[in-house]
């Protein structure tokens, strides 16, 4: 109920602002209200609740403020949602709200189930699987951080005005942030097998995976950047996901 009470005050402020890529810095802010309002009702002060706390906000905090800082350089709305906008005409108004909102709020629930499990029952004592998970969710988030920095960066110098950015991180794939994205949850995953339940939650970073393999991340950005002069050589020797060396040839 708290979910979908904040989702549709940041649709109300998006109507106002006429800027529905706002929600992309309410994404990562939703989890962090997830997660504290749960600890508020269930909390227990258990290992594995705190840690999970832990890293969430702390993913959730930093992509809230590292898209915000994103925003502050680009003029308008994301070119996704300009292009809703268009596509969408008269019904533009309900189908952001239930096509944007509503199913991002659906989406942060069930990406968020590992984190709601091990708050209302966290289990026994932390152990090897946490430990893991802990790793693996520090490689993701590290991968994901560096690879917004390094874009940032790049976007940051008038240089590099409409290029596409092809060193650092991104020499080894096209898309290191949301590789990062999606190793961090799969830490995040084998933590809850920590709790009862917890298995469920590999719903968790399937979802993510699918999501950002199969409809919003890769396959909207490669859309976009189709015809750039620079991207069919990039995409040739580059992985799209996978961090891989580049292939020989085309400018390596």
């Amino acid at each position: 109920m708290l979910l979908l009470a904040f989702m549709t005050l940041v649709f109300l402020l998006a109507l106002r602002l006429k800027d529905n890529s706002i929600v992309d810095v309410a994404y990562g802010l939703a989890f962090v209200l997830v997660g504290w309002s749960s600890y508020l009702i269930y909390g227990s002060g258990h290992g594995r609740q705190l840690l999970m706390l832990g890293l969430v906000t702390l993913w959730g905090l930093r992509l809230a403020g590292h898209i915000r800082l994103r925003k502050r350089g680009e003029a308008g709305e994301d070119f996704r949602y300009r292009q809703w906008r268009r596509e969408w005409g008269k019904t533009f108004v309900w189908r952001s709200f239930l096509q944007i909102f509503m199913l991002q709020g659906g989406v942060v629930f069930v990406v968020g189930l590992p984190l709601m499990l091990v708050i209302s029952q966290p289990g026994g004592p932390l152990g090897l699987l946490d430990l893991l998970g802990v790793g693996i969710w520090l490689f993701g988030f590290g991968f994901e951080t560096l690879g917004d920095w390094q874009l940032l960066r790049f976007k940051q110098n008038p240089a590099n005005k409409g290029r596409i950015i092809q060193s650092g991180l991104w020499r080894f794939t096209r898309h290191p942030n949301y590789f990062g994205e999606a190793t961090l949850w799969w830490g995040i995953w084998l933590i809850a097998l920590g709790a009862p339940y917890g298995a469920i939650a590999i719903l968790s970073p399937l979802l993510i995976d699918f999501l950002l393999l199969k409809v919003s991340g890769i396959p909207m950005l490669e859309t976009k950047y189709r015809e750039h002069p620079e991207f069919a050589a990039y995409r040739q020797r580059t992985n799209a996901f996978f961090p891989w060396p580049p292939k020989a040839g085309n400018g390596e």
